[in-house]
């Protein structure tokens, strides 16, 4: 027996998600719908690429056009100043979301300050690590860069000696194989691990060392 084509209803659904999945390359097709109470049929229902508009979004395809009132600037002149406000506001956006420069829980003016100007020293070590990537590395992003890194971590470790003291080692986590490969990617050298050091225990350590 030959297989049935699908209900009107069925149809519309599947043509909903066929247009979500496609995007906007299905603004490039043409579909006739059968009206409602019709049985779906090779004559009720045809599809086909509109070549027309097809054709003219391939002639606009990879140009980028700029709207101004300003018809007496130089067009490069007018192309490097949108080109800034561009690199401002992604300066902006990295520093409300990358770097948490919001929001602002601070009351006192100069604490606001401060915290303005350690975002925008983080906005500064971004923006370097970012021309490092494009020359070593241009597949990467800063943020992504800053989330492989975070896995290296330093702490102390304290251990009690028999004259009261503590020999305090700091040390950081070995990368391991993809940070080691992104440090070398990026040319950048872990400092030696830092000598131990001899220091008092401190005086809530007393009790726990003489156990």
């Amino acid at each position: 027996m030959r297989r049935s084509g699908p209900k009107r209803d069925q149809l519309l659904m599947r043509v909903g998600a066929a247009k979500t999945e496609a995007g906007r390359a299905f603004g490039y097709v043409k579909i006739q719908l059968p009206p409602a109470g019709q049985a779906v049929t090779r004559q009720t229902f045809t599809f086909q690429v509109d070549k027309v508009k097809l054709r003219e979004a391939q002639l606009r395809d990879g140009h980028y056009l700029l709207r101004t009132n300003l018809v007496a600037e130089d067009p490069a002149v007018l192309w490097d100043r949108y080109m800034q406000l561009v690199q401002v506001e992604a300066a902006f956006k990295s520093l409300k979301s990358d770097l948490g420069i919001r929001p602002i829980h601070h009351q006192l003016e100069h604490r606001v300050e401060a915290h303005i100007l350690v975002a925008f020293l983080a906005y500064c070590l971004t923006a370097t690590l970012k021309g490092r990537l494009q020359e070593h590395a241009p597949g990467l992003t800063p943020r992504a860069v800053l989330e492989k890194l975070a896995a290296i971590q330093a702490l102390d470790v304290w251990l009690p000696t028999t004259d009261g003291r503590c020999l305090v080692m700091p040390r950081y986590t070995e990368p391991d194989a993809d940070v080691a490969l992104l440090l070398h990617h990026l040319r950048l050298v872990l400092p030696q691990q830092p000598p131990p050091r001899l220091v008092m225990a401190p005086a809530d350590a007393v009790p726990r060392l003489n156990m």
